[in-house]
């Protein structure tokens, strides 16, 4: 049995009956709950009460397919962490899902110490972000117009509150407490989702994507989330009597 004391709650929606049982049986092996479900809208049903802590979803299931899952969950404001499932042909869904709010996906076939470390690497953000919410690492951040409330998780530009996932608000947490810093994709990879793996540079693409469109006035010239060409990305540097607005 787990030990309850450090278990957490997983949704898997996948409807490979074989790979389903190989999900849940290497989860639990690793001291997570796992409520498993074969069908999309059910998936949709039970993640939407947001009683998990990571939902891992496949694209590919009957009834409701997970790209739309994974949109309907955003749209109502469902923030659980979601890690999808992706065949190695469907680069474009992979991109899809990203863009529609996915925090990082897995490309089948995977191996299973890539799935647990995967899946450890969330839950070490989930406890930073409790760790944040108890008060520890909570100063606020104010860049002009930008505002940043770790202890809340909550962001706002000129008193408008912007609705961003957990991990859209871990990326940005830790580029504006590194104000001029230059991060590579695989730095990024490493620093806020917790591995570095070749050939995952769109998680990185598709989240900076989200948050200029979320953040920026005009994401095509971005105030705050800087691109640092033949690099990689970096937040900008404000002088005191500097403006954004």
């Amino acid at each position: 049995m787990p030990n309850k004391s450090i278990s957490r709650n997983i949704l898997v929606v996948e409807d490979d009956r074989d790979i389903a049982h190989l999900l849940e049986l290497h989860l639990r092996d690793i001291a997570f709950d796992v409520i498993v479900t074969h069908d999309g809208q059910t998936g949709l049903e039970l993640a939407s009460k947001g009683e998990f802590d990571l939902i891992i979803l496949d694209l590919m299931l009957p009834n409701l397919d997970g790209l739309e899952i994974c949109r309907r969950l955003r749209g109502n404001a469902v923030h659980t962490p979601i890690l999808m499932l992706t065949a190695k042909s469907s680069e474009l869904d992979r991109v899809l899902g990203l863009e529609l709010g996915a925090d990082d996906y897995l490309t089948k076939p995977f191996s299973v110490k890539e799935l647990q470390a995967r899946v450890k690497a969330i839950m070490r953000r989930i406890q930073l972000s409790t760790m944040t919410q108890n008060g520890e690492l909570s100063d606020n951040i104010r860049v002009h117009d930008l505002l940043i409330e770790p202890a809340s998780r909550t962001v706002s530009i000129a008193d408008r509150k912007v609705d961003l996932t957990a991990t859209e608000f871990d990326l940005l947490l830790h580029f504006a407490r590194n104000p001029g810093r230059v991060y590579s994709r695989t730095q990024l990879l490493d620093m806020v989702w917790g591995y570095g793996h070749d050939g995952y540079e769109h998680t990185v693409n598709s989240h900076i994507n989200r948050l200029r469109k979320k953040i920026e006035r005009n994401p095509a010239d971005a105030d705050y989330i800087l691109t640092v060409w033949g690099v990689g990305y970096k937040f900008a540097e404000f002088d005191s009597d500097q403006s954004a607005a």
